[in-house]
């Protein structure tokens, strides 16, 4: 018997509530804290939602993908398109997303291929009380799961992961070759594709995805009612081979003003942790950390070593320039150490080491391919780092991707 149309009866099942403890658990783990639902000051507050709440006359709430720190997301179905979508509802907050809306259009204009970068299809604000701030919404294409979701050693082949990777610095080069920096590429903002189930009833997806978890939001008096709602979780089955590059809530044209932020420590260029301008070289000591994700598994650098994630870096790369001396973002939690040009890698934590050690079954051809890739994209002197256009013509960057696509 074939799954009714997403028009029959779809208002019906509106999720489950939390009943024992450890549905409890789950939601307080993997939904946003219930505090963000906070109204006192109205500042950066998260806007209240219900399963099956249709937001603008238009985006029907079927599920929850997730949070960031300034908005929730959930999947959509659209009634006009008959499709499913990602509505990114953001926090309130003065010009609250008006930034990422410009940067969208920005994209839309000026960029040639957007084939791999994940832009919006529509916005608008959500009505709220007098007196309080307004949200903005942005309605995206529904992706599946994050690079930063999955273990890529425990799930990928390396085909998918070396596509993955050339798909990326493809989506990249298009920024770039706009004028326009990412300023945030990690691995929450790189994801899959997914397979589409617009054309299932909500009880055939529901089947698919599960049912929503959820509970009524705790201790906060709201505006109006809202759920916690645990986030879905795409069956591995579903993914394609697509691959593509998101948020550009911190993007920038290359000569324009910079907001402020930066990407997570582990995938920030260390000039930018020593208050050096945003620019396309940032952006590319950014993909490499996601490349080294992709083809390692991990990241090179963490924050476990005394000193940080630039310890982690002056241990696997050699020590910073002497002239970044004093200019850390923190100085209080600058060493000296960091800038001595007498200190060597550790070994047993350099780049060599770490590819031997992540991918024992490569061929020694193939290791120095990975060596010369990743030592070029972690050179500490940006000018050096090798743009997203020569890095795609790169002969050892061709040989690794040719050798697993």
């Amino acid at each position: 018997m074939m799954p009714r149309s997403p028009e029959d009866s779809d208002t019906t099942d509106l999720g489950y509530f939390a009943v024992t403890e450890d549905d409890e658990d789950d939601i307080e783990i993997l939904a946003e804290p219930w505090h963000r639902y906070k109204t006192a000051g109205d500042s950066r507050t998260f806007y209240p939602i219900c399963i099956g709440e249709v937001l603008n006359q238009r985006y029907r709430i079927d599920h929850k993908l997730g949070h960031g720190h300034f908005s929730t997301v959930w999947m959509a179905y659209d009634l006009e398109t008959k499709s499913d979508v990602a509505v990114k509802v953001l926090a309130s907050g003065e010009n609250s997303g008006e930034h990422e809306v410009d940067m969208q259009e920005e994209i839309r204009k000026s960029v040639q291929d957007t084939s791999h970068l994940v832009t919006s299809l529509a916005t608008f604000i959500l009505p709220v009380p007098a007196g309080k701030s307004s949200h903005r919404v942005l309605v995206f294409p529904l992706r599946g799961r994050s690079l930063g979701s999955i273990h890529v050693n425990r799930t990928l082949p390396m085909s998918t992961r070396m596509s993955a990777a050339r798909q990326l610095l493809k989506a990249l080069e298009s920024l770039h070759s706009a004028g326009i920096v990412h300023r945030d590429l990690n691995s929450q903002n790189c994801m899959w594709g997914v397979e589409p189930l617009h054309h299932l009833n909500k009880a055939a997806k529901y089947k698919i995805l599960g049912r929503p978890l959820k509970q009524i939001i705790p201790y906060v008096q709201l505006w109006k009612q809202g759920e916690l709602v645990k986030p879905l979780v795409f069956p591995e089955n579903l993914r394609t081979e697509d691959f593509y590059l998101g948020d550009f809530g911190l993007a920038m044209r290359l000569e324009g003003p910079a907001t402020q932020g930066r990407p997570p420590s582990m995938y920030c260029s260390p000039e930018r942790l020593h208050n050096k301008p945003p620019s396309f070289a940032c952006d590319m000591w950014s993909y490499m950390c996601v490349f080294s994700v992709l083809y390692l598994g991990f990241v090179p650098f963490n924050t476990l070593s005394r000193g940080g994630i630039v310890s982690s870096m002056v241990l696997t790369l050699g020590p910073l320039p002497q002239e970044w001396k004093g200019l850390y973002v923190d100085p209080e939690s600058s060493l000296d150490m960091w800038y001595d040009q007498n200190r060597k890698p550790a070994p047993e934590d350099s780049l060599e080491a770490n590819i031997a050690y992540r991918r024992p079954e490569s061929d020694p051809v193939e290791r120095q391919h990975a060596l010369s890739v990743l030592s070029r994209g972690f050179s500490y002197v940006p000018e050096e780092r090798p743009t997203a256009t020569q890095l795609l013509q790169d002969p050892s960057f061709i040989a690794l991707v040719d050798k697993y696509c």
